[in-house]
């Protein structure tokens, strides 16, 4: 039997599932680690930490599944992006903890590039936003505040990367230091429309060159493992952000096929094809993926807080002990719920951008009680994706239906209210760990395992289909309220 394995790095946890040719998941381990929040809309994590709890997860689904690693036929990895990690190349030390995706700190910088009338470059070059979310601000600040690192680098003593790079460079003992253009497109340092580095924003951003990892394919020979990690030497075959392997991996290979992912955030993504289309409406463009020197380009809409504020329910205010607990709330209160959630806990992302705006719940009244603020929580996650699929269609790409999948779409009291707040079908694939599986598939197109899109696609099959079902009138006066909400929370600062 043929086994791959893919790795997937999130921002809560690490994880490794052992997948079958058919794209069966046959095991799998996860391990949480600490999140830092050393100031205002910082969000730090250990990059030690995520190795260790990756490289433990890694042996654990071998252990399980009773085999050696000569056994798999390759390694996809898949990972949280824009997280930033700066270290030693002599060494592998880390110079300072990872500046995670969610981080904010460096949005004074971004408001005087952006005043300065830098945005339009930024777009333009990289299909992204002047917005501390991606990593050239992050990098820069890393520089810039640990002692003597931008001397370092211009040295070439130091390395950069994303998650990606970071567990590559670990498996491979330091021998390869590399990226796939998924990842690199979402560093405001690459060139989408080029395929390259970019020399003006290196300089724009002061970034050294010799930090910068090679750029490959999303299906490429990434290297061999180093024997003494798993035990055996396997092929790197696959690397993808998580958005863009979710994409993958629910087979959204034609232009005009949508995907959305509902874990701690939120990113709804719609294939172009060989058109990188720029956004009229604050959405991003993005590589979806590139194979053999291919681009298919991708539109992205980006959501901060999605399962994260059904975990801030949980511990933060403790309303509920477990997620579970919402769906049968959320059915006891029913759609019309005149209470609104707006999890602006590090700002709003697509398509408002705004990184000041705070969290909210309108809508209290005496009779309010828990059962309605945690239906608001799950609703916010819907309003969220209603706003992407609004500006999509406002940039003339329409969306007819969705494929979903990320640890929240097991609620089908949320994909219904998703479905009819869209009005659109949501379509649950029969395996949701998808971002694994794209990990899995790129890794297995590498190491001939599969032998083309059409053998991937084959194995994609639905679970079932949320069709809409909601009044129009309902529809328009429940997302109203939601605008109102939102616009209260900008206006507010």
């Amino acid at each position: 039997m043929t086994r791959i394995l893919a790795i997937d790095q999130g921002t809560t946890s690490s994880r490794a599932i052992l997948f079958d040719e058919d794209g069966q998941p046959r095991q799998i381990a996860q391990h949480e680690f600490q999140q830092f929040y050393p100031g205002d809309g910082w969000v730090e994590h250990d990059p030690m930490e995520i190795w260790n709890t990756t490289h433990r997860a890694c042996l654990e689904v071998l252990q399980q599944e009773g085999i050696t690693a000569r056994e798999v036929a390759g390694i996809g990895i898949t990972n949280q992006r824009e997280t930033t990690i700066v270290w030693d190349r002599a060494t592998g030390e880390p110079i300072h903890r990872a500046i995670v995706w969610q981080d904010r700190r460096t949005t004074p910088q971004c408001e005087t590039l952006k005043r300065q009338g830098w945005e339009s470059t930024l777009v333009e070059r990289t299909g992204l936003l002047m917005d501390p979310y991606f990593s050239a601000t992050k990098l820069g600040w890393i520089l810039d505040h640990v002692e003597g690192a931008r001397t370092r680098a211009e040295r070439g003593e130091l390395a950069f990367g994303t998650i990606d790079t970071w567990v590559l460079w670990k498996l491979t003992n330091g021998r390869v230091h590399a990226t796939d253009a998924t990842n690199a497109s979402r560093t405001a340092l690459f060139n989408i429309h080029e395929q390259k580095w970019d020399e003006r924003l290196l300089e724009l951003f002061r970034i050294p060159a010799a930090l910068l990892p090679d750029v490959q394919d999303s299906a490429s020979d990434f290297g061999r493992t180093d024997p003494q990690v798993l035990g055996e030497a396997v092929t790197v075959g696959g690397i993808a952000g998580d958005q863009q392997a979710s994409l993958f991996g629910q087979t959204c290979f034609e232009r005009g096929m949508a995907k959305s992912t509902y874990g701690t955030g939120c990113f709804l993504m719609l294939n172009t094809g060989s058109e990188a289309i720029r956004s009229e409406n604050r959405l991003l463009t993005t590589v979806g993926y590139r194979l053999e020197g291919q681009t298919t380009y991708a539109m992205e809409g980006s959501i901060f807080v999605a399962g994260a504020a059904i975990q801030w329910l949980r511990d933060g205010i403790k309303l509920i002990q477990s997620a579970d607990e919402c769906e049968p709330m959320a059915e006891s209160v029913g759609v019309e719920n005149p209470v609104y959630l707006v999890p602006a806990f590090t700002g709003l992302g697509a398509p408002y951008w705004d990184p000041h705006a705070r969290g909210a719940i309108l809508g209290l009244t005496r009779d309010t009680g828990i059962e309605d603020i945690v239906t608001a929580g799950l609703q916010s996650v819907c309003y969220q994706t209603k706003d992407l699929v609004r500006a999509i269609q406002n940039d003339g790409a329409p969306l007819e239906e969705l494929r979903v999948d990320g640890g929240m779409v097991v609620n089908n009291w949320l994909m219904q209210f998703l479905a009819d707040i869209l009005n659109v079908a949501v379509d649950r694939p029969a395996i949701t760990e998808t971002t694994a599986l794209g990990a899995a598939c790129l890794a297995g197109l590498q190491t001939g395992v599969y032998d083309g899109l059409d053998r991937i696609r084959e194995r994609w099959h639905v679970d079932r289909r949320f069709e809409p079902a909601m009044a129009p009138a309902v529809r328009e006066r429940a997302y109203q309220g939601w605008l109102d909400a939102v616009e209260k929370v900008t206006r507010s600062r």
